[in-house]
């Protein structure tokens, strides 16, 4: 032994497998099961969730900004994977044959603050920002200075109006890359996270592998994701009490399928 001391190990990549279209169900089946058999954490992060819809909701309705609803709505989405991190905790401990309990879960949810989880919520807020001002950037350049008095106002010029359809399109084709950029960053970028000390940039290049590995299973993930979350703000936001919690539990369970946990799956390189 020389006595020198030896330099810190670079945290090992994990292996990112090829999925099909059949773990998508599972995902989905053991999503639904968990949050069946644990409901109450489901419902309350959806609870939380909601909560704060319902306070930008309610902001953008006092100073007299319902065109920025539909934007704000849809961008709060974004949000959803840092919210989940509690419901990751449930799943993993019912993987592991384990009995859930508060203190543990609101403890993991808490400690991501000091882990690089903060910095995937940035990476998030940094997006979502981004979105919110390339709307008001279009609105600018295809409505100018238009004011609205009320949404179904905004929706009829959207939809009726050249200027309208074309802030529509280019919107859509915009939101559209932010929202790929967004899933492909942290939809197994976010579990892995919780599960395993490593840098939020190496988490994201191994989310980004795993999209590039398995195009076609994970771009249906993220419509499947973005259709039900759509659906179920129907209702004024209430079908998220359901939907929110069993995409939690379902997109941990598909990261296991696609990088595997530490208590076990694909092993690491």
């Amino acid at each position: 032994m020389t006595g020198e001391p030896r330099a810190a190990e670079a945290p090992r990549m994990p292996d990112v497998r090829e999925i099909g279209f059949a773990d998508l169900k599972a995902a989905l089946k053991d999503g639904f099961a968990d949050f069946l058999a644990e409901p109450l954490y489901g419902l309350f992060f959806a609870a939380i969730f909601v909560a704060g819809g319902f306070v930008v909701l309610g902001l953008l309705i006092a100073l007299d900004m319902p065109w920025m609803i539909l934007p704000f709505g849809v961008g709060f989405l974004l949000l959803g994977p840092f919210v989940a991190a509690g419901l990751y905790e449930v799943s993993r401990c019912r993987a592991r044959g384990e009995k859930p309990g508060w203190r543990r879960v609101l403890t993991t949810v808490s400690r991501q603050r000091q882990r690089q989880m903060s910095w995937m919520a940035f990476v998030i807020l940094f997006i979502f920002w981004i979105w919110i001002y390339q709307v008001r950037l279009l609105l600018a350049l295809f409505l100018g200075f238009k004011s609205f008095s009320s949404l179904a106002d905004f929706f009829a010029v959207v939809t009726t109006t050249p200027e309208g359809l074309g802030f529509l399109l280019v919107g859509t084709a915009v939101g559209a890359f932010l929202a790929l950029v967004l899933f492909s960053s942290t939809v197994i970028a976010m579990p892995l996270l919780l599960d395993r000390e490593l840098d939020f940039v190496s988490a994201m290049i191994v989310s980004f592998k795993a999209v590039r590995k398995n195009p076609g299973p994970m771009l249906a993930w993220g419509l499947i994701v973005g259709a039900l979350t759509l659906l179920a703000l129907a209702p004024t936001f209430l079908g998220l009490f359901i939907v929110l919690p069993v995409l939690g539990h379902a997109t941990w369970h598909l990261f296991e399928k696609v990088v595997g946990s530490r208590m076990g799956g694909p092993a690491t390189t």
